[in-house]
């Protein structure tokens, strides 16, 4: 029963730090489209705070033992290549 529970929250912060992940590339994706271009000082300051938030939460996840090591700098190298691809992207448009 303590191993399931102990899955269990380990699935659940892993979900939720993937939530928190796709809620940045989202809230880039509207910026880029709507507010400012990606050399704005002000789509850099939200794109750095953002970043260094998630990566403290997995951080943190993983001196919990609720995520592993490998599986939290692979969810921060997917994001930051899904927003590489974005802003290259919206510079050859």
């Amino acid at each position: 029963m303590a191993s399931e529970m102990k899955i269990d929250h380990r699935e659940k912060a892993y979900s939720l730090l993937q939530a928190d992940a796709e809620k940045i590339l989202r809230l880039i994706k509207v910026q880029m489209d709507n507010l400012t271009m990606p050399q704005c000082p002000l789509y850099e300051e939200v794109l750095d705070t953002q970043m260094f938030g998630l990566s403290r939460e997995i951080d943190f996840a993983i001196r919990l033992g609720l995520v592993d090591e490998v599986d939290g700098k692979q969810l921060i190298d997917s994001l930051e290549q899904e927003l590489s691809a974005l802003h290259e992207a919206s510079t050859n448009q």
